[in-house]
């Protein structure tokens, strides 16, 4: 693929002209991008484990958030949701990425209503 004149060259150009801006402070030295997905089979449990992702992070799809969270805060997150969930009909999971696999993601298709102001191109 050949770049037009005014695109930098190398594997960042697609960063350079879009920039992933996920969050207002991307993850750092102690910080990681934490996905939390989760299946709730109640509407009550549901807005409530929504409540307490939106006190850590930034909601992405009607079930994931993206948090960028240190250690000790994530163990809080975790705590918080554990307390609202059925384990016997309701699943959380959660993925913690370092700094280079959450400068991979990509967006397709409708986005959702966010928790969080962000700028967005969608082409």
């Amino acid at each position: 693929m050949t770049l037009p004149p005014d695109l930098p060259a190398g594997d960042d150009w697609w960063d350079e002209l879009f920039p992933p801006t996920p969050h207002s402070k991307p993850p750092g030295a102690t910080e990681m991008l934490r996905l939390v997905i989760y299946d709730i089979s109640s509407p009550g449990r549901l807005r409530k484990v929504a409540n307490v992702c939106e006190d850590f992070g930034t909601r992405v799809q009607k079930s994931v958030f993206e948090c960028c969270l240190d250690k000790d805060r994530f163990e809080a997150l975790w705590a918080a949701l554990l307390v609202e969930i059925q384990s016997d009909s309701d699943s959380l999971v959660a993925y913690t990425l370092d700094t280079a696999a959450s400068r991979q993601r990509r967006f397709a298709g409708k986005t959702t209503e966010i928790t969080e102001k962000r700028t967005r191109l969608i082409l």
